[in-house]
């Protein structure tokens, strides 16, 4: 069959070259489009619960909430883990679900879990809602914000102005603000005065919890014109909540802030939030499954950009905090060195021993085409490009040109043959350039099936260590088997197209490098043949 794609490729040469061009041009367009990462994705798709209990103390929470949810959970289809954790009134829970499970199923299954609970739970627990999509690998920003302005006003700004503008940015999955203080309307009741009223705990609490509300009035018809009732009862000051009604005593109204002291205060905080250590408040972006980091990071920074335009004077946005981008382009350019620097000493290497322009070229044309074909490859299969990725290509770059340099070799050695055979021996350059390339098809393809073997047993780890690595594997692979493929097309095509015509064709001897070592090797080899003995057992002993 290959003996065929040869000739098919010789017969068909413009056209072969033409795809291999526009592989190449699409081939770096695709690349320079894809999802960045550090690694792959090592979080198994997970499912967070939430749920509030407020001023219920830890056990409780622990028995009441956070038992019954992971009961309900664990015999959930494609479970494999659920773990907990619960504090004063919170309980989080996290359901894990098998590899490659569809994590949309997996909230849907949760969620219809859930509800056979709903009626289990204590009275004023809120009812559990599930955290966005995301991943351990998801945080890709913290984002501080400092100013001359108290820490009230810090949180107010980090609250209602960054996070609902950044939540807007297509990709963020959650934004989380540290730190600061976070305004309350507080009602202070007072014991002593509540007493002199007869004005009991419960009506004071009553009060306050419907002194901030619009009721609805129905409609009312008026010569054929309809208008909208409603009471406004939105409360918008400290003394809007003060002169709420609480009870009327002999038809005199006992007001709130005359049993309690309404005023403006601050939640009780559980933890702060510091930028170079001085108070702020810090934002932890979280990313959505799938979204570009390198991207999402510029549309994040251009509208902090914008945001900062709008804030008060002397308060500042810090976006260098913590970047997942800096380390990610970091990692990239540390591997496309290694590229770099391999694909640079392949070339030099080639040539000295070639000492040929076009038989180096041809064979140094393998490397890009065969990463292209890789990347291709993960498209296909959406995988993202990131260090186990381009490791497994740094790690290949030596062995892409090696099924192209046996095939140059070979063609180039029978070409300067043919070329010095009396005329009426010499042979067309396609019949030479075809018999030569058929001559070592058996041998690149044995070669670059035992290359593959050694990374096989990568695809059958698992767990962390499969995901990390099995990208790794597959990069390798694939790009060794377009070098297979590029071998036999390809690089046959560009050698009939280049080579015939080259002076080190016509040329008797080879280049001084190899000539100089030819005679070294052979007065080495004449040593080592002449005591096989001594050899093997050096070698038993090594």
């Amino acid at each position: 069959m290959l003996s065929k794609l040869i000739a098919w490729s010789l017969q068909n040469r413009v056209l072969v070259v033409a795809f291999a061009a526009l592989l190449l041009a699409t081939g770096t367009w695709t690349a320079s489009r894809m999802p960045v990462d550090v690694f792959p994705d090592l979080t198994a798709p997970t499912v967070t619960v939430l749920t509030e209990a407020h001023g219920i103390a830890p056990e409780e929470v622990e028995a009441l909430v956070t038992f019954p949810i992971e009961t309900a959970v664990n015999g959930a289809t494609g479970v494999r883990r659920v773990r907990s954790s619960t504090a004063q009134g919170i309980a989080v829970v996290w359901v894990e679900f098998e590899w490659g499970t569809d994590i949309f199923r997996d909230r849907q299954i949760v969620s219809e879990k859930l509800q056979t609970i709903a009626g289990l739970l204590p009275t004023g627990v809120s009812p559990p809602v599930l955290a966005p999509v995301s991943s351990v690998m998801g945080e890709i920003m913290m984002i501080g914000l400092t100013g001359t302005q108290s820490p009230q006003e810090l949180r107010t700004v980090a609250d209602w102005t960054l996070r609902r503008r950044l939540l807007a940015v297509p990709g963020v999955a959650q934004v989380i603000p540290i730190g600061g203080e976070v305004r309350q309307y507080q009602v202070l009741a007072d014991p002593a005065r509540m007493l002199g009223a007869g004005v009991t705990l419960d009506e004071v609490v009553e009060a306050a919890r419907e002194s901030n509300a619009n009721a609805p009035g129905g409609v009312f018809m008026n010569q054929g014109q309809e208008y909208v009732v409603r009471s406004i009862g939105r409360a918008t000051s400290v003394e809007d909540i003060a002169l709420t009604v609480v009870k009327v005593r002999d038809g005199v109204p006992i007001l709130l802030g005359q049993v309690a002291d309404v005023s403006l205060g601050v939640a009780p905080k559980y933890g702060e939030g510091s930028i170079n250590a001085k108070p702020g408040v810090v934002l932890a972006v979280q990313k959505q499954p799938g979204a570009n980091t390198l991207e999402l990071t510029r549309l994040i920074e251009a509208e902090l950009a914008d945001i900062q335009r709008t804030l008060p004077s002397g308060m500042q946005i810090h976006s260098e905090l913590f970047r997942q981008s800096s380390f990610i382009q970091l990692a990239i350019a540390n591997v496309l060195a290694a590229l770099r620097d391999g694909a640079i000493l392949v070339v030099v290497i080639l040539f000295l021993f070639l000492w040929n322009f076009r038989a180096t070229a041809i064979s140094v044309l393998a490397i890009p085409l065969s990463l292209v074909v890789a990347v291709f490859a993960m498209k296909l299969l959406g995988i993202t490009i990131n260090t186990m990725t381009l490791g497994g290509m740094a790690i290949a770059i030596g062995a892409l040109v090696d099924d192209a340099i046996i095939d140059v070799e070979n063609v180039f050695r029978r070409l300067k043959e043919n070329h010095h055979k009396p005329p009426p021996e010499r042979q067309p350059a396609f019949t030479v350039v075809l018999e030569a390339s058929q001559e070592i098809r058996a041998s690149i393809v044995n070669a670059t099936l035992i290359i593959m073997v050694v990374f096989v047993p990568l695809f059958f780890l698992g767990g962390v260590e499969g995901r990390l690595l099995r990208p790794l594997g597959f990069a390798y692979v694939v790009s060794i088997l377009a070098s297979l493929l590029v071998a036999v097309t390809v690089t046959p095509v560009l050698c009939l197209l280049l080579l015939p015509d080259s002076k080190a064709v016509q040329q008797e001897q080879e280049s001084r490098l190899v000539t100089w070592l030819k005679a070294r090797y052979a007065r080495t080899l004449e040593r080592v043949l002449a005591h096989p003995k001594a050899v093997l057992i050096t070698a038993g002993i090594a």
